[in-house]
């Protein structure tokens, strides 16, 4: 008798950033089975991740692509339906808060599936995030709860949530760990900063003036999600307040970010460089290089705070609330104001309390129940 198959469902970069790891943990390889929604289609920001950080490549690739939340999630549910029904049912293995992760979650439920959720238990408490939805509805449709934290247990158990939960540690602190040499030294971004000859230069750093593009001279930012990008008004506002920061600002601009800058004529102050987005280990080599990080995304708040960089959210909840101890992370919302005043404040003064995320072996364990659960 064939053994029951275990689909991971990714869509979006973080997704495989995490999947990387898990899949190379995996005790049975042959029985994995890798399904990527196109959630994330631009190479920049799908097919780099795959080579970087050697992902196998998809058996499904669905090609779905942009568009609106119901139109975007409904074609992901049929479409993972469609390759669920090919096979006997099994674990489906669901990565973090995206479309993605809700449509690989109701597809696998309704149809018999397993579902083990990797990330489980974050909250903003913010249901004008569609990003809290999705995480909610998938942590209640889960056999697995898969959580990085010791809070993510406490918040499931407070929604009456028990069953099936394990503090896994952040799968996420393995792949910081296992990268930050790589990040340092193979890409052309990491010698640059380590002193080394490029060949050719590292284009990302070569938009900074000379003298900025030295460890610690420069800010990082971010800006993807929808209630920062999609009015025009609050953008403005955010990107205006990066001109503003007593240091250059090195941005990698979302595709969608670049877009709605476009729509809307906002230049960015000379002081801001903006540059395509850059795949996970040049980010890493960036962020290793940074003096300060601002950002709206969860995973950047995170990885800020494992790299031991400040950080500016832009936003007003946090799904991480474990980066806010010790000033590592202030949240500004979207009030320039707020924004140039938290980089203008005191550097923490205690180290990041990255136990709290696990031991580093988070991948081996979540592939362990994962293949124990199928």
């Amino acid at each position: 008798m064939a053994e029951s198959p275990i689909v991971h469902i990714v869509g979006a970069r973080p997704q495989f950033v995490k999947a990387a790891v898990v899949l190379a943990a995996a005790p049975r390889p042959e029985r994995n089975v890798l399904v990527h929604t196109g959630q994330h289609y631009d190479a920049s920001m799908s097919a780099v991740f795959f080579e970087e950080l050697a992902i196998p490549a998809p058996h499904h690739h669905l090609g779905v692509g942009s568009g609106p939340h119901g139109a975007q999630t409904g074609a992901m549910l049929a479409a993972i339906e469609q390759v669920l029904l090919a096979s006997s049912p099994g674990v489906v293995v669901v990565y973090g808060d995206t479309n993605s992760t809700v449509a690989g979650a109701l597809a696998a439920s309704k149809l018999g599936w397993r579902v083990a959720h990797v990330e489980a238990g974050l909250r903003s408490y913010d249901r004008s995030m569609p990003e809290e939805i999705n995480r909610v509805v998938a942590d209640h449709l889960a056999d697995a709860l898969l959580c990085p934290t010791a809070r993510a247990v406490e918040q499931l158990a407070r929604e009456g949530l028990t069953r099936g939960v394990t503090d896994t540690g952040d799968v996420m602190l393995d792949v910081a760990r296992q990268q930050a040499a790589r990040a340092r030294e193979l890409t052309p971004v990491g010698r640059h900063l380590a002193g080394a000859p490029t060949t050719p230069a590292p284009a990302p750093l070569d938009a900074l003036p000379p003298e900025a593009a030295r460890p610690g001279a420069y800010a990082l930012a971010t800006i993807h999600r929808a209630a920062n990008t999609d009015d025009p008004s609050r953008l403005r506002a955010l990107v205006s307040a990066l001109g503003r920061l007593p240091l250059p600002v090195l941005f990698p601009v979302h595709p969608r970010t670049r877009k709605a800058m476009e729509r809307a004529g906002i230049e960015p102050s000379p002081s801001v460089a903006c540059v395509d987005p850059v795949g996970y280990l040049a980010f890493a080599a960036l962020l290793e290089g940074a003096g300060l990080v601002l950002t709206d995304s969860g995973g950047v708040q995170k990885e800020a705070y494992f790299a031991g960089r400040r950080c500016i959210t832009l936003r007003d909840r946090t799904e991480w609330p474990e980066t806010l101890e010790g000033a590592w992370n202030t949240l500004v919302g979207d009030d320039p104001e707020a924004l140039v005043s938290a980089v203008r404040s005191a550097a923490p003064t205690t180290a990041p309390r990255i136990d709290q995320f696990g031991d580093g072996r988070a991948a081996h364990r979540t592939a362990a129940l994962v293949d124990a659960l199928a």
